[in-house]
This record gives C-alpha cells, sequence and structure tokens, in this order.
C-alpha cells in the first residue's frame, strides 16, 4: 500500500540525524581521578603542604646552619631566639632579648658592663623603675649580657695573636684587668671578671660598688708604671688600648693598664666572651661560625635549638619512614597470603598475628635493651617497632582481598589460567591499594609519635653525635618552661603540626581513595 503514497507524504520525525559522536573528552585513570578528589577537599590539600614544608624543613635546615646537635656551649645556656632580619628592623620580638626584673645590684651590673664594652646590654639603654625604687625592668640581651664570665687563662701564643686580631679587625677582645688584691672581697664573686669597678663586701656578705663623691662608678683597672720590670704583667703590643697608645701620667710618671697577668699555664685576661667567641670561631677554629646568633634560642646546655630540632625532624622523618616501608613490605605479603588462600592457612597467620600483637611494646624494648645493652637504642627502638608494626597492615591487607578475591574479574582471571601471584599482585592489590595507601601514610606519623613518647619519657636515649630526637627536646624544654619558654615551644610546635596535617592528610587520602568511605572514621 505505501507504494501508493506520493513520496512528497514522506518526513522525517526528526529533522535532526541521530548517529553516535566521537567522545570530547579524555579518558580518566584511577589515579587521575582520586587525585582530583583529593585536591578538592581544602584541609587535606593544607595538610600536605605543611608536611612538605616539614620534610624540607628537615632537608635543608641541616645544612643552613653552622651549628650541629653535638654542639654545646655553657655561657650561651637559655639564650633568647635571635633573628638577625628582626634586629635590623628594631622589632622588640625575635631580637635576642628578653624582659628582666630584677633589684638595683644586678641591673647594675648590666648597666656598667654596657657601659665598659659599649654595646647594648640593657636594649637602647631605657628601663622603667617601680614606685618604690626597689624593682628595675628592661630589655636584656642575652648575647652581650654574658659580658666577661670568669677570668680566662689562655696561651701565651693565643694572647700574642688575639692582639694581631684586634688590630686587623678593630674589635676589642681583652679589657684591662684588676690586680688579684683589689677584686671583689666576697667568695662567690673572686673570679667574676665582670667586677671592673671597686667594691666592698656589705654586712650581708654582697658585693656592693664604692662609688666616688660624684656618684659615680670608680674604675678599678691594674696599673703598672712605664719600663716596669714586674714579672706578673704580661706584654701588650696591640695599638688598641683602652687608655691610649700613650698612657697616662700620674704626676710626673707615665702609666699604662695591663691587660695579661703571666700565671702557671699562660696568661690570665678579662675577655669579652662575645668578642672572644667570635675571635675563637674565625680564627681558630675555622668552623664557619662568625658571630654567636641563634635562631630559635638555646637549651639549659647550650645546644642551639634551631640545628637540634631540624636534625631530630631529620631522624625523625628518616626512621618513620623505614620502619614504614619495612612494615608495609611484610605486612602486605603477609597479609596477601592470608587473605587470598584462607583457610587453614589464614586461621594459622592470623593466630600467629594476634598472639604477637599481644605482647606489649614496653616489655618487647625492655628485653631488647637488656639482651642488646651495648647496641644502639636506634637499632633497639627499629626492631621493636619492626616486630609487632607490620601486623596492622597485614590486617588491612588481608581485609582487602577477602573482599575482592571473589570478584567476576578474578573469576576470569583464574579461568583463563592466571596463577595465584599475577592474580594476588596483578588483579586484587591495585584494587585495595587506597585504603593500604591511607594505611601506610597514617604509620608515619604514628612512628614518629610513638618515637618521640618513648624518647621524652627518657625509656630510649637516642643522644648520641649528631643525632637527636623531637622528644629530648621537649623533655629538656620542659625544666625550662617557666623561665626559657621557647626552649620547648618549637619541637611542640613541630609536633603538633605534624599530626595534624598528618591526620589531615590522611583522611584527604582515604576520602580520595574511597568515596564511599567519606566522612567514616576507620
Amino acid at each position: 500500500m505505501y507504494a501508493n503514497i506520493p513520496a512528497e507524504k514522506f518526513q522525517f520525525a526528526k529533522r535532526t540525524l541521530s548517529h553516535d559522536s566521537k567522545l570530547s573528552t579524555k579518558p580518566v585513570g584511577y589515579f587521575q581521578d582520586a587525585f582530583r578528589r583529593f585536591c578538592k577537599n581544602k584541609g587535606a590539600v593544607v595538610g600536605g603542604i605543611v608536611i612538605a614544608l616539614l620534610i624540607l624543613f628537615a632537608i635543608i635546615a641541616p645544612f643552613c646552619t653552622p651549628y650541629s646537635p653535638s654542639y654545646t656551649d655553657k655561657l650561651y645556656a637559655t639564650t633568647s631566639p635571635k633573628l638577625p632580619l628582626a634586629e635590623k628592623l628594631g622589632w622588640d620580638f625575635w631580637d635576642g632579648c628578653k624582659v628582666k626584673e630584677v633589684g638595683y645590684r644586678a641591673f647594675l651590673q648590666d648597666y656598667a658592663l654596657g657601659l665598659e664594652t659599649g654595646k647594648d646590654v640593657i636594649k637602647r639603654g631605657e628601663y622603667t623603675v617601680s614606685e618604690d625604687g626597689t624593682l628595675y625592668t628592661y630589655r636584656y640581651n642575652t648575647y652581650y649580657g654574658v659580658g666577661f664570665g670568669k677570668y680566662r687563662i689562655i696561651s701565651n701564643e693565643e694572647y700574642l695573636d688575639i692582639q694581631r686580631y684586634q688590630d686587623e679587625t678593630g674589635r676589642q677582645v681583652l679589657y684591662p684587668t684588676v690586680a688579684p688584691w683589689a677584686r671583689p672581697e666576697a667568695t662567690q664573686d673572686k673570679d667574676n671578671a665582670n667586677f671592673y669597678y671597686k667594691t666592698e663586701k656589705d654586712k650581708g656578705g654582697k658585693t656592693v660598688p664604692v662609688y666616688d663623691e660624684n656618684g659615680d662608678l670608680q674604675i678599678n683597672y691594674w696599673e703598672m708604671a712605664a719600663g716596669s720590670t714586674s714579672g706578673l704583667a704580661a706584654d701588650y703590643t696591640s695599638k688598641m688600648r683602652i687608655e691610649g697608645e700613650d698612657g697616662f701620667m700620674k704626676g710626673d710618671k707615665q702609666y699604662f693598664y695591663v691587660y695579661g697577668q703571666k700565671v702557671v699555664g699562660g696568661v690570665e685576661v678579662r675577655a669579652d666572651y662575645y668578642e672572644y667567641y667570635t675571635y675563637k670561631h674565625t680564627q681558630l677554629l675555622k668552623d664557619g661560625i662568625e658571630e654567636p646568633n641563634f635562631i630559635f634560642g638555646t637549651t639549659s646546655e647550650g645546644k642551639d635549638i634551631f640545628a637540634c630540632l631540624s636534625n631530630g625532624a631529620r631522624f625523625s622523618f628518616i626512621f618513620a619512614t623505614v620502619v614504614a616501608v619495612s612494615n608495609f613490605i611484610v605486612g602486605v605479603i603477609w597479609g596477601s597470603i592470608s587473605g587470598y588462600f584462607g583457610g587453614k592457612i589464614d586461621l594459622f597467620m592470623e593466630r600467629f598475628s594476634e598472639i604477637l600483637g599481644s605482647v606489649p611494646s614496653m616489655i618487647v624494648i625492655t628485653l631488647l635493651k637488656y639482651h642488646m645493652g651495648s647496641s644502639t637504642h636506634v637499632l633497639i627502638l627499629f626492631i621493636s617497632f619492626f616486630l609487632t608494626g607490620w601486623i596492622g597492615m597485614a590486617g588491612t591487607t588481608r581485609m582487602q582481598f577477602y573482599r575482592f578475591k571473589n570478584q567476576e574479574y578474578v573469576l576470569a582471571a583464574r579461568t583463563l589460567g592466571a596463577r595465584d601471584r599475577r592474580i594476588m599482585f596483578k588483579h586484587i592489590f591495585p584494587n585495595g591499594l587506597g585504603t593500604i595507601v591511607t594505611r601506610f601514610a597514617l604509620v608515619i606519623p604514628s612512628m614518629i609519635y610513638s618515637e618521640t613518647n618513648l624518647s621524652y619519657l627518657g625509656i630510649i636515649n637516642l643522644e648520641h653525635g649528631n643525632i637527636t630526637s623531637v622528644g629530648t627536646m621537649i623533655a629538656a624544654g620542659q625544666r625550662d618552661i617557666m623561665f626559657a619558654p621557647y626552649v620547648a615551644a618549637f619541637p611542640c610546635l613541630f609536633l603538633v603540626l605534624l599530626m595534624l596535617s598528618f591526620n589531615l592528610f590522611g583522611n584527604g587520602l582515604r576520602d580520595a581513595f574511597n568515596p564511599s568511605l567519606r566522612g567514616s572514621e576507620e
């Protein structure tokens, strides 16, 4: 019948011809899709950036400081943090100073030290006095405030070399000394080289200054007439004399100050420790240290916190990564065999893991310390973490293998003659990789936290040469937290940032690789 219908009656119901069109987008792989989901999690991205910065700090920072964890200087103990940029900009923080509230005697020592050396011991010379006149408050420079310390005995060669250094650089290291019979009478101050002015002992046995008629301090330098043949004074040939190259006149005699006293073992001198420190490291040790400058301050033992923290962070990252990789390899192999084969093999392997995991780690560490007393604590810590650390990774891997081993693609591969090893690591393992990787990422901060706890409690001592631990630094800072809180603040800040950022990062990985687990806790 349709043959009788005119051709003009036939019309397409749809003017636009339908046909298959070529896909304009590129296929998205599993890891690429996971990365996109991860980038949408802002918290995880921030955590990843912080982790990257902490790792860069651990890698680069040890090479940015001339100090090492083994460095100590008792005179520069609990020195305040000092950042050269802050000092140049005139900021009243991070400038190596601290607020000091003391009585008049202590204030006078700092004030007199600044007068003699010309250094800003009291920052900008500014201080306030309480209404009753008993308490002085000012910003005290912890670098210049060390002053002269005790009288120092150096060799005659070093004595002459310091004079050469002074003339070449124009930096005053040696100052006139005080005669032994004119030094403070109080036993505790007898060897204190900061007293260059006349003093006496009060009724309480404390050293107090003796003022002149104008109320000023009286200089108490040891004087000797020119041409004297006394064998006590050491020759001083430097042009940098406090009294000038021509000395000073008393009556018709010319006098000079004595800068060194000959004693058994060398020459006893008064050396400004800040300048002597610079001379010692630039001229004698030549270890790259130009002037004392501790970015994060120092501990009560005189250790540089920046060097200790950066090296401790590097050790923690390396140690935790090595332990995590070892546990990952063993745990994945153990869990894959247990989960894939199941049955009696799984039963035996699970019971073995449960028995091993039920042993408290503290007992393991104690036994290892008892039987491996001669070994380093780093090795003991590694063995104790490795003995049971892989069990969690094995359990996660076993769970993933049980989840995927009966899927259709696995049955198809087995039907086509694929071997067990190929099925395990070519088909099942990649599909469970998301959860396994998330577990691996969270193992690293867990290892660092455990190592920090053990070293903080003193169970494990990692202080050896240039190796140190964040936990040891926190324990050391706890003792000084009242008067030097920064000793514990910087390592605590590192640990807090590390744990928070890894937690955010791990949650982001979990959500990226397993969208169905978004918002859940494993």
